[in-house]
């Protein structure tokens, strides 16, 4: 059985189809996949046992999308069934031009015209059950969903180790503020070495967060790892303090203890699935969720409002290696 996988270009998103995946790989077992994404997707990804091939998607680097997405689907070619958790016009014809004769998506305008299966998932849902959703209409066995899952191994620190993800991609709404972080970090640093994580678009947040530990041994990776090393090392935390953020899932794969702090965003669709060493820290507003890049009433209270002692407090409750520290 020879499958075709479209991930979702976002990180968090993609490690969030992993049981959808897996489930799949439960139902055909002698399954050999075919994964294309971001490069960031793939590169999470890609070190599935079962995966065989993998593409990095570049259609939209050229003055001529369709023509450049036909050559894709013919180069990725015809495979027995195929999925997209992708809800995008392009990704929706790649299924169709790779002449795959049963595929699957969400449903939309263009899907229904394009694919065998559109697929209207559950909601209110986690996006978990969603991704399941779609996935469960190329099997007719029932797919149960477990943890997410990625194949990369842990970095292993030589001691107990907390871990700081001050961005989130998707804007500066989804971001809590670095020198409340920095003062979360000083509360550990005494049990706990200190690891800032960030993209290369948020190095200087992270230098920020070390400038104010400046007596504080400290290893900001902040636009240093690749996708591949960023897995290993969240996989070897003792604890994450995190925004809502492809980090966050990464976590969420590994186990790893985390405080999520959440601000415009649906907790209950995007927070940690089947992660029982996490906590979310949020606060109930009126404007909240509301789902922007940036807050359209200026104040952010969503975020602004949230203390360090909150995630202090948050931090001590979870059960991680070493003794924490009481404030």
């Amino acid at each position: 059985m020879n499958i075709l996988i479209l991930l979702p270009n976002w990180l968090g998103d993609a490690v969030m189809a992993t049981p959808a995946i897996e489930a799949l790989c439960v139902a055909y077992p002698e399954a050999k996949l075919t994964m294309v994404g971001s490069s960031v997707s793939i590169e999470a990804l890609k070190h599935h046992p079962q995966c065989l091939r993998s593409y990095v998607d570049e259609t939209k680097k050229s003055s001529n999308r369709f023509l450049n997405t036909y050559r894709f689907a013919k180069e990725v070619g015809k495979h027995d069934i195929a999925i997209t958790f992708r809800n995008q016009l392009h990704s929706s014809l790649i299924l169709f031009l790779s002449g795959t004769a049963v595929t699957a998506g969400r449903k939309s305008w263009h899907s229904q015209f394009l694919l065998t299966h559109a697929i209207k998932p559950s909601h209110p849902s986690h996006l978990v059950e969603q991704y399941r959703d779609i996935a469960q209409a190329l099997s007719k066995q029932p797919l149960d969903i477990g943890q997410l899952q990625i194949h990369i191994p842990v970095h292993h620190y030589e001691r107990p180790t907390l871990g700081i993800n001050p961005g989130a991609t998707y804007g500066s709404a989804k971001r809590w503020y670095p020198e409340k972080f920095a003062q979360v970090a000083r509360a550990f640093s005494q049990s706990h070495e200190i690891v800032i994580f960030g993209g290369p678009n948020e190095v200087e947040m992270a230098n920020d967060i070390e400038s104010q530990l400046e007596e504080i041994t400290v290893s900001n990776m902040a636009g240093k790892t690749s996708v591949e090393e960023l897995c290993a090392r969240i996989g070897g935390l003792d604890i994450f303090i995190t925004n809502d953020s492809g980090p966050m899932h990464v976590a969420g794969a590994y186990q790893v203890p985390t405080v999520a702090i959440f601000g415009p965003t649906r907790h209950l669709e995007t927070s940690q699935w089947q992660n029982e060493k996490s906590i979310i820290v949020r606060h109930d507003m009126e404007c909240a969720p509301c789902m922007k890049r940036e807050c359209p009433l200026g104040h952010h209270e969503c975020m602004k409002s949230i203390t360090s002692a909150e995630v202090i407090e948050a931090v001590n409750k979870l059960s991680v290696r070493g003794e924490l520290v009481e404030t």
